[in-house]
């Protein structure tokens, strides 16, 4: 079994910066992927930035130029560095992760949460 804690949400004015940490701990073979998410009352969940186990990244378009997803893989930790915060960025933001495990599966896992909030 594999957990993923967050921390670093928190509420920050607008133009403010946050960076958010995840680490996963369990068995853990590799990682395929890991990355956030957010999700704003009554709405879907959405991809906000992901870093593939080769290095690529990909980001939701609303966030490009402002957030930045880095790894430390001896850790299993991923980051969000978030920059430019706007009231738009309110959400609870999620920690993803694909992770290989026992007989080369790859099962996904999220984390509990952490509410980001952005004042105007």
């Amino acid at each position: 079994q594999v957990q993923l804690v967050e921390s670093g949400g928190g509420l920050v004015q607008a133009g403010g910066s946050l960076r958010l940490s995840c680490a996963a701990s369990g068995t853990i073979f590799g990682i395929n992927r890991m990355g956030w998410y957010r999700q704003e009352p009554g709405k879907q969940r959405e991809l906000v930035a992901v870093m593939f186990s080769g290095g690529s990244t990909k980001y939701a378009d609303s966030v490009k130029d402002r957030f930045a997803i880095d790894r430390d893989n001896a850790k299993n930790t991923v980051y969000l560095q978030m920059n430019s915060l706007k009231p738009e960025d309110t959400a609870v933001y999620y920690c993803n992760a694909h992770v290989l495990g026992r007989l080369a599966l790859i099962n996904e896992y999220w984390g509990q949460g952490t509410q980001v909030t952005v004042s105007s």
